[in-house]
């Protein structure tokens, strides 16, 4: 029995050198706060929280008051199912790197057998030694898995926020938008009549009436599809946020936020996105845990089981009424005849470089994606501040000018009318100049703080592919 109490020995020191793994006690929301942390402008939450009066009383509370960008990320964060989908994924990687530090169950066999007057009873107990020595590498490549899983469900909480921030941005600009169209509608129709009008008693050609119709009914086109744009966006934010029935009915702010006073010069783009981007450290990440895993890929390679049995047979004498038992124990393990491990090494080294050549293609990417959004931020904030501080200025103006001329009977009505539908025009371009540089803002921010939408699809089968590497060893 020596060498069997030497081996269950052994089991027992690896095991404690191993340690105990437990579960995260939160779901993991302290470490997904801590990952998402000045990565979701500026806006913090409980993350992925499953439905309850809690959550359900935290978002009623933000759809009370008009809701603002930081308001509807917080929602989001708090009420998208897709969110709560990923923290249950995150949950099940937490429950395998759980598993994969627990000791393996020994496996127990018995079975009889009849010669003549005899009848043996056979009792084993076996346990897998093969699990019990790789049992700490095992479960220090699940914790490496699941570090890197957190680090997937971080771009995946941080792109709901910059999409749910940007959904925003579309919805109060298409509503402003909507707002002025129905203004340059009202100012068509009255043009129209005045037309229709001077027309009727012979001071208007038909022509000239007909030319007025037409841009009422180009008005009343317009004002249309700005309102269809205006219901497209808020759904897709209502869908972000995860809203439904009477949560649906919250009041929109009413304007865009104000453009900064000035331009902030940022230096070293390259280096911040490479510094604090998820998706490059998840990569960064993930060739460390390919290069060790073939450590023991090369160490299992041929010898990938081994089991140790300890048996105690009983033969009963029907005839004499005498029985006779022995005890002894045995090793099982695979005879490397066929395959000595060259396949398994070869795919190691392959997972690896490839790996490596992925963490390259995301460094490129990063910083190429960090150089283009900072070019279309900066070009957005210009034109932006073009069109607030000289062209607005310029047509109201005009038009102010305009309406001096008409009280003094020195332009017409019409001229009057036509001016103040290009000026709608002009503060409704402002209004997408506006958006789009909050637009430009949000992907700044996510391109150099948080992850590539990109880049999401091939860290996800990255993952997969590692992990069910590592189920293989």
């Amino acid at each position: 029995m020596f060498p069997f109490q030497t081996l269950t020995l052994g089991a027992f020191v690896l095991v404690a050198l191993t340690g105990c793994a437990s579960l995260s006690p939160d779901g993991n929301q302290a470490d997904m706060a801590d990952l998402i942390a000045g990565r979701t402008g500026g806006v913090s939450a409980p993350v992925g929280m499953a439905d309850s009066p809690a959550s359900r009383e935290a978002v009623a509370k933000l759809l009370a008051t008009p809701l603002t960008a930081e308001s509807a990320v917080r929602i989001a964060l708090l009420n998208n199912p897709g969110i709560h989908a990923s923290m249950a994924a995150l949950g099940i990687s937490d429950a395998d790197r759980v598993r994969a530090g627990t000791l393996p169950n020994p496996h127990f066999s018995i079975a009889r057998f009849v010669e003549g007057d005899k009848v043996e009873i056979e009792r084993g107990i076996s346990f897998n030694v093969m699990g019990l020595l790789t049992l700490p590498w095992r479960a220090k490549y699940q914790g490496q898995q699941h570090e890197i899983a957190k680090l997937q469900a971080a771009q995946e909480l941080v792109a709901l926020a910059a999409d749910t921030r940007k959904a925003w941005i579309n919805a109060v600009a298409a509503q402003q938008s909507a707002s002025y169209m129905a203004d340059a509608k009202e100012a068509a129709e009255a043009s129209g009549e005045l037309a229709r009008r001077l027309a009727r008693v012979g001071n208007w050609s038909k022509l000239n009436q007909a030319r007025e119709q037409t841009l009422v009914a180009d008005a009343t086109a317009q004002l249309a599809k700005a309102r269809n744009h205006a219901f497209a966006a808020r759904e897709k934010l209502i869908r972000l946020m995860g809203l439904w029935g009477a949560q649906t009915q919250f009041t929109l702010a009413e304007r865009l936020p104000e453009l900064p006073k000035t331009a902030s010069d940022l230096s070293d783009i390259e280096a911040t996105a490479l510094r604090q981007r998820l998706d490059v450290r998840a990569s960064v990440a993930q060739a460390g845990y390919v290069a060790e895993s073939m450590g023991l890929t090369r160490s299992t390679g041929f010898i990938n089981a081994l089991d140790v049995k300890y048996a105690r047979n009983t033969t009963f004498d029907n005839a004499t009424g005498g029985q006779d038992s022995k005890r002894g124990w045995g090793l099982e393990l695979p005879l490397p005849i066929f395959d000595w491990g060259g396949a398994s090494n070869a795919r190691a080294q392959s997972l690896y470089l490839q790996s490596v050549a992925r963490v390259q293609e995301t460094a490129v990417k990063a910083r190429s994606e960090a150089r283009e959004s900072y070019h279309a931020w900066r070009t957005a904030y210009d034109l932006a501040r073009h069109y607030r501080d000289e062209v607005v200025p310029l047509r109201k103006f005009i038009n102010n000018e305009l309406l001096l001329r008409y009280n003094g009977m020195l332009a017409s009505v019409f001229e009057l009318l036509a001016d103040t539908r290009t000026s709608i025009a002009a503060v409704n371009a402002s209004i997408e100049a506006q958006r789009d540089f909050w637009l430009a803002d949000t992907d700044l921010q996510t391109t150099l703080t948080g992850t590539s939408a990109g880049l999401m699809g091939a860290t996800s089968a990255n993952a997969s592919s590692s992990g069910s590497e590592a189920k293989g060893h």
